[in-house]
């Protein structure tokens, strides 16, 4: 197949080897790539279960000619190798709790005018749901939205838990797991274009893009979500106890 237009060559020579591995792991059902716009920058944002899925992610846009730049937490461009990756393929770095925390949404944004593709996990972390549907999203993924007013297409994966429990560190290749992903049509959300960014707006820009999702989900499971969206800032109730832990925090937009 051809390289997504806009890859350099760094990134072609790191999907001939990723891609591969994948290909071996995992059988794919891919759906929904029509909702892709023709032309121009436009955001991608998908729920997250695992350290795994931001690969199989990525395998799915390379596929249908996206060459996305994922959001990608700071300290990775400090690892040796990683880092060197993560630079010459573009990727963009999220400075969490720092001055510099704007940086990203600054990039994102530019990336996007450029006519980049950017990939968001909206939740900032692996989803701490107990059944793995989406938690509540964080508002970064509207800042970029309202600030841009690119188109947001909303992304479902399941199976990629398979290969990669959540917090696991043991791959599990064999056999093949099926990964489906689906995108569905961009979110409605030039209502809200207008509006001044304030908490009001940016979070019903987030409940818009996680019900997008969470939809989408529901009908790759053929299982309802629940009711009420798991809210990590919400006080546990007697007894509960959050799953996993503040190690597996992945990055979001501030």
């Amino acid at each position: 197949m051809q390289p997504p237009a806009r890859s350099n060559r760094a990134y072609r020579n790191v999907a001939h080897i990723v891609r591969p591995l994948l290909r071996a792991m995992t059988r794919t059902d891919w759906s929904g790539t029509e909702n892709f716009p023709r032309e121009g920058g436009f955001i991608v944002a998908s729920n997250h279960m695992t350290n795994i899925d931001p690969l199989t992610f990525a395998h799915f846009l390379w596929d249908n000619g996206v060459a996305p730049r994922i959001l990608a937490k700071a300290p990775l461009f400090k690892v040796p190798v990683v880092a060197g990756v993560l630079r010459a393929t573009g990727q963009i770095p999220v400075y969490r709790n720092t001055s510099s925390a704007g940086e990203s949404l600054t990039a994102a944004v530019a990336a996007i005018g450029e006519g980049e593709v950017v990939a968001v996990f909206p939740e900032g972390t692996l989803t701490r749901d107990p059944d793995l549907w989406p938690m509540v999203g964080k508002t970064g993924i509207a800042r970029l939205a309202l600030t841009t007013q690119a188109p947001v297409i909303p992304v479902a994966q399941w199976g990629p838990q398979l290969l990669l429990g959540r917090y696991k560190k043991l791959l599990k290749p064999f056999p093949r797991k099926k990964v489906t992903v689906v995108a569905g049509p961009p979110v409605v959300l030039d209502d809200l274009y207008g509006r001044p960014q304030d908490t009001a707006t940016l979070r019903e820009a987030t409940e818009r893009v996680m019900d997008a999702i969470t939809a989408l989900l529901a009908q790759v499971r053929d299982e309802e979500p629940p009711a009420v969206r798991y809210d990590m800032r919400k006080p546990l109730a007697q007894g509960e106890k959050r799953v996993g832990g503040d190690h597996a925090t992945h990055p979001e937009l501030p």
